[in-house]
């Protein structure tokens, strides 16, 4: 638990002097929470607020507040972003279900309806005047979710596996973080100097071809502030991305993980695209919760990312299903509807084309199975991931 706050603190967020933090976590975590700060602290923080979710007054609220109420923002919320970045401030926020299964009789309708749409903090990180980071957050309650009855101490076992792909084993964590934040840059520049016009992703249930915005740069591995400030922001991460075309998706793609939406379970999710919207949305489980959260603004239902994972990184290379987005998009390719990013786009007009949204959800559909095939410029096509490894 204190490598973990510390490599939160001294890599993820890159927590400097004289900071203001602010920790985000849901009840359950509050031991994580105590080290992060701790750990905030020892490096010179000049203050660190913690707030805590609790999902079982969440729960509350969406059986008992009226529909108007659903999906409101409080205005001191929205307020916030805005000083932080005026501050300088650090972000590290707590990510895994403390209590999966909580929502499972609540109207799923009701979940979809109640996701805020926060577009002054998507605002502020695509500016980048904020530093932060993302760190999992162990739970008996997510644990138990990932073994099952397989694990006598299925929270020692969820543990274990963190400290692996957090690379909390290295002599130096830090220094292997930084290590992999390179190599992901550097896949993230052979990416955009390949010049590509669209990606295809072919496998089962999935034929989905996405447009590129011409001379979009993708990214992997750390960010940099706009005063400079060196940071990796998802602690693991495993990803190169980038924003597509809002205008171009078509096809369809079924998603090969499981995914949690507003704590409610999608399982079996396919989606089928047309002129860069989602028209159809069908899953095994948890429909309607997708169906309602496309719909919260005009740009929830079009992409603001792809990205690609091949099966080098740690996540995919641990065997789970982890039911957590922070950890399961790290193991495998994946699109997000909602916002994307314009810091990617090359001027004014591509910054056009990148998606804008209160909303940005990942879900997976990259595996072994599934071949990517990219199409330059000039017409050429190149093979991207074949078996799950880079052929680019």
């Amino acid at each position: 638990m204190s490598a973990l706050a510390r490599l939160a603190v001294d890599t993820g967020a890159n927590v400097a002097p004289g900071q203001t933090v602010v920790v985000s976590a849901k009840l359950g975590q509050e031991e994580l929470a105590r080290a992060i700060a701790a750990a905030c602290y020892d490096r010179g923080a000049h203050q660190v607020e913690v707030d805590y979710l609790d999902p079982y007054v969440q729960r509350e609220r969406l059986l008992r507040a009226a529909d108007e109420a659903l999906g409101e923002v409080i205005p001191w919320v929205r307020e916030r972003p805005g000083q932080m970045a005026e501050m300088r401030a650090s972000w590290i926020g707590l990510s895994g279900p403390p209590a999966p299964g909580l929502l499972d009789d609540v109207d799923p309708g009701r979940i979809g309806r109640d996701r805020s749409a926060l577009v002054e903090w998507a605002r502020v990180v695509d500016r980048r005047e904020v530093t932060w980071a993302i760190v999992p957050g162990p739970t008996p309650g997510w644990a138990r979710t990932v073994f099952g009855d397989d694990e006598p101490d299925p929270l020692a076992a969820l543990w274990e596996k963190l400290a692996g792909v957090c690379r909390l084993h290295e002599a130096d964590p830090a220094a292997a973080w930084w290590r992999r934040s390179t190599e992901l840059s550097g896949t993230a520049d052979r990416l955009t100097e390949a010049g590509l016009d669209s990606l295809r992703f072919r496998g089962p249930g999935t034929d989905l071809t996405v447009g590129l915005i011409a001379g979009a740069r993708w990214h992997g591995g750390g960010l940099t502030s706009v005063w400079g400030r060196d940071h990796v922001p998802n602690l693991p991460t495993e990803e190169v991305f980038t924003s597509p075309d809002r205008e171009r998706a078509e096809g369809t793609v079924a998603a090969t993980k499981p995914l949690l939406v507003s704590g409610r379970k999608v399982e079996g999710l396919r989606v089928r695209f047309a002129g860069g919207r989602a028209v159809e949305v069908d899953a095994d489980e948890g429909a309607g919760v997708f169906r309602e959260l496309i719909r919260r603004d005009p740009g929830a239902d079009r992409l603001g990312e792809v990205a690609l994972v091949d099966g080098s990184g740690r996540v995919g290379a641990a065997g789970l299903v982890f039911h957590d987005t922070l950890l399961d998009e790290n193991a495998a390719s994946h699109i997000a509807l909602g916002s994307g990013f314009t810091d990617l786009a090359a001027d004014e007009a591509g910054a056009a084309r990148v998606n804008s949204s209160g909303v940005h959800e990942d879900f997976m559909i990259g595996g072994p199975e599934v071949d990517v095939t990219g199409t330059t410029r000039d017409g050429r096509e190149v093979a991207v991931l074949v078996g799950g490894r880079w052929g680019l």
